[in-house]
């Protein structure tokens, strides 16, 4: 890379930010947020000193209330493989498919971030993108309609075209281009109040699903929310009314008791007031997420997970209006107990990832050792601390986007995942994320082996 060119990280840091403080402006509650959830973070790592220590060892602790992830839905296969390259621009790759029409979702998704450790530790900045599919669409006419609207939409513009061009040719961008380039990429997220139909056509489109008058209605992708992760979810979701919020009712994902993957809360999406060529109307879809992240599972974990979550929703599917919220979170917590509830067990049970580093005895360590990281764990030498979960669960995605609908029924839609399409709309195979989490952990044990010669 040249010498005058900006490393991508700090071109997403920028870009982050840049976002974070349009969306405060937009929507002031998520400020409210930001503040509660520095307040909480400081609290718990003041609270745990071992926590502290380990995050630090193994981590940046400044990512932690960094925002860490926006989601915004798209209309066509133009604007997700521009997306693609505008992502890319910033070192962000589409990680894992997530098909949201087995939950009533008519999209199907990906998410953009960095992809190795260092990256995240940087800048952990990604985006949840989801894509219409506008074949769900049950209404033929309407159906014709939203697709001539898309086709003739531009949400890019000249000016950032051309940036991503000359990122791509010459390897990144310099400071001036930088800056020009987070200006125009940040504006494809701004949210507009005029909408691009008129307003019987949006109350059509609505009433069949509202997810898609989000996405067809508008000048382009509106980021419906910005989340700031929380070190301890469950005491946001209860200082969230005192603050004047009125939050979820249940959080979506594993419960308390079992420290995993991703739990969330938000909320309500507000209604806001939009033109419809010029008549007055109102709009309901941005909102305010939080996210609590935990260990990521492999494969075995995941399957574990999987059929622990089937049970719970055999059992029980949380109401909209929330009458059985309370219900709903006990046959969680009693379900999970069957999980294994610490990383030690995980790990003997080779269900998680683990990121791998050497302890203060271990760095002060000269003599031969057996170079076996179970032995050397078991000495003291090593210690671990899982590897983050970085990427999203189809059925908390779905819950968040069907909870914030203006309390619409989600139907089910039951169609096939259509994974190949979404690849030939990006432009690319999206990336596995097993793959990843194994390259940070193995690449974390030969560093830590590389010590002990």
């Amino acid at each position: 890379m040249s010498e005058n060119l900006i490393p991508p990280h700090k071109i997403r840091t920028r870009f982050s930010r840049a976002m974070s403080l349009m969306y405060r402006e937009e929507v002031p509650a998520y400020g409210t947020l930001l503040d509660m959830v520095r307040d909480v973070n400081m609290s718990v790592l003041e609270n745990d000193p071992e926590l502290k220590k380990k995050l630090s060892e193994s981590d940046n602790l400044e990512r932690i209330t960094e925002e860490r992830h926006g989601a915004i839905r798209i209309g066509k296969a133009e604007e997700l493989a521009t997306m693609s390259r505008l992502f890319g621009v910033m070192n962000m790759k589409a990680v894992s498919y997530y098909d949201l029409t087995q939950a009533g979702v008519p999209v199907h998704s990906t998410c953009f971030r960095p992809i190795d450790g260092d990256e995240l530790s940087k800048s952990p900045f990604r985006v949840f993108t989801s894509l219409l599919r506008t074949e769900l669409i049950t209404d033929p006419e309407l159906r014709k309609k939203c697709e001539a609207i898309l086709e003739i939409r531009d949400i890019f513009g000249d000016e950032l075209r051309y940036l991503i061009d000359k990122a791509e040719k010459q390897g990144g961008l310099d400071d001036e281009d930088s800056d020009t380039f987070i200006v125009e990429a940040t504006h494809v997220f701004k949210w507009h109040e005029d909408a691009v139909v008129d307003k019987d056509f949006y109350l059509q489109l609505k009433a069949i699903d509202p997810r898609a008058a989000d996405i067809v209605c508008f000048k382009g992708p509106h980021i419906n929310h910005l989340t700031p992760r929380t070190l301890d979810i469950d005491e946001v979701q209860r200082q969230m009314p005192l603050h004047g919020i009125n939050p979820k009712n249940v959080i979506e994902g594993p419960p308390q008791s079992c420290p995993v993957l991703l739990r969330q809360t938000s909320f309500k999406a507000l209604t806001e007031p939009v033109k419809f060529h010029g008549v007055e109307g109102e709009h309901t879809a941005r909102f305010g997420e939080i996210e609590q992240r935990s260990a990521a599972l492999r494969p075995e974990g995941r399957s574990l997970y999987d059929e622990f979550l089937n049970k719970v929703r055999e059992t029980i599917i949380p109401a909209i209006d929330g009458s059985n919220a309370d219900e709903y979170m006990q046959v969680l917590e009693d379900t999970f107990k069957a999980f294994p509830s610490t990383y030690e067990e995980m790990r003997k049970e080779n269900l998680a990832y683990f990121q791998y580093f050497l302890t203060e005895k271990g760095k002060n360590h000269h003599g031969t050792v057996t170079r076996n990281i179970n032995n050397l764990i078991r000495d003291g030498l090593v210690d671990y601390i899982p590897i983050v979960y970085e990427d999203f669960l189809p059925v908390s995605a779905a819950g968040i986007f069907s909870s914030n609908a203006s309390d619409h029924e989600t139907k089910d839609l039951f169609k096939s995942s259509s994974q190949e399409e979404f690849e030939k709309a990006l432009g690319h195979e999206v990336l596995s994320e097993f793959d990843l989490y194994e390259a940070i952990e193995k690449n974390s044990i030969a560093k830590v082996l590389g010590y002990f010669r």
